[in-house]
C-alpha cells in the first residue's frame, strides 16, 4: 500500500486535500457551492477540446476554468449569480459534448476526467500538481483577510476599500486554479465532495475561522487517506469512499452542532437566562 505507484497516489491526494480544504472553506463561507460545482464540471469541456487537438489536457482544463470563472464573475455582477453560473456550466458542457463527438478516441479520457485516477497517478504528475497547489495556498494566504471581510461583512469591507467585486473575481480565479490541479487527480465529480463536505463539517464543529480552515484541511486529508486505503483493500472505487466519508463527516458535524446548541440552552436556562439567539449565517 505504501510502495511503488501507490506513493504517488498518497502524495498527490494529500496535496489535493490540502488545497480543497483551504479553498473549500471560503466556498462554504461565501455560499458558493454551485460555483464550486460548475467550474470543475465545466472545465471538463476544455480537457475534451485539448484532447481533440492533441494538447495536454491540463492546458484545456486551465483555459476553461479561467474562462468560466471570469464569465461568472463579470456577468454575475449585474445579473442573477445563480443564473449566470448555470448558463456558464451549460455552455462549457455543451462545448465539451461537441468536442467529444468529434473525437473518436475519448472513452478512457472521459472516465479519468469524471472520476479521476488517484491510483493511477504517474511520477511526472506530482511536481506540476505540487506547483499549482503552492500557488493556490499562497493566494489564499495573501487574500485571507480581505476575502474574509468581503465574505462575512461585505458592506464594511466596501467602506474600508475592499471591493466586493474584485474579491469575487480573485476568489473565482483561485477556485479555477484549484479545479485545474485537482480534476486530473480526483475528477470533476469528486473534487466537489472534498470542497464542500470537509469545510461544511468543519464549520459545524467551530465558529473560529482559522481553526475551521485547519480542521477542514484535516478532515479532507483523513477523507482521502481513508478512501485510498479502503479502495486498495476492497477494490471498490475511490470516489465511492470519498463521497460517503465526506457526507458522514458533515452528518457528524451537524449532530455535534445540534448537541452543543441543546447543551448551551440547558446551561443558560439553569443560570436563569434566556437561551441565546444563534447568529445568522454569513450568506
Amino acid at each position: 500500500m505504501f510502495s511503488g505507484f501507490m506513493l504517488n497516489a498518497w502524495e498527490v491526494a494529500s496535496i489535493v486535500a490540502v488545497v480543497a480544504g483551504m479553498v473549500g472553506f471560503f466556498v462554504v463561507l461565501r455560499g458558493s457551492a454551485f460555483v464550486a460545482h460548475a467550474i470543475p464540471n465545466g472545465s471538463f469541456g476544455g480537457a475534451a477540446g485539448a484532447s481533440l487537438i492533441g494538447v495536454n489536457t491540463l492546458v484545456g482544463l486551465g483555459v476553461f476554468s479561467l474562462m468560466g470563472a471570469l464569465g461568472i464573475g463579470v456577468l454575475g455582477r449585474r445579473g442573477r449569480h445563480d443564473v449566470v453560473t448555470a448558463l456558464a456550466l451549460v455552455m462549457m458542457l455543451g462545448l465539451g459534448a461537441l468536442f467529444l463527438n468529434l473525437n473518436v478516441e475519448y472513452e478512457p479520457e472521459i472516465e479519468s476526467l469524471l472520476f479521476g485516477e488517484v491510483l493511477g497517478i504517474s511520477a511526472n504528475q506530482v511536481l506540476p500538481t505540487a506547483a499549482l497547489a503552492l500557488v493556490c495556498v499562497v493566494s489564499i494566504a495573501l487574500l485571507y483577510r480581505p476575502l474574509m471581510l468581503s465574505s462575512v461583512l461585505a458592506e464594511v469591507g466596501e467602506a474600508r476599500g475592499v471591493s466586493a467585486f474584485r474579491m469575487e473575481l480573485c476568489f473565482l480565479l483561485v477556485v479555477a486554479l484549484a479545479s485545474t490541479m485537482t480534476v486530473p487527480v480526483v475528477g470533476t465529480l469528486l473534487i466537489f465532495s472534498l470542497m464542500i463536505g470537509s469545510p461544511a463539517a468543519a464549520r459545524s464543529f467551530t465558529d473560529k475561522p482559522v481553526v475551521a480552515m485547519a480542521l477542514s484541511v484535516a478532515i479532507a486529508l483523513l477523507t482521502v487517506w481513508s478512501a485510498i486505503a479502503a479502495s486498495y483493500e476492497t477494490n471498490y472505487p475511490v470516489g465511492f469512499f470519498v463521497g460517503t466519508i465526506s457526507a458522514g463527516a458533515y452528518a457528524l458535524g451537524r449532530i455535534w452542532a445540534a448537541w452543543r446548541r441543546r447543551a448551551l440552552g440547558r446551561g443558560q436556562l439553569a443560570d436563569g437566562r434566556a437561551p441565546a439567539t444563534p447568529l445568522p449565517s454569513s450568506r
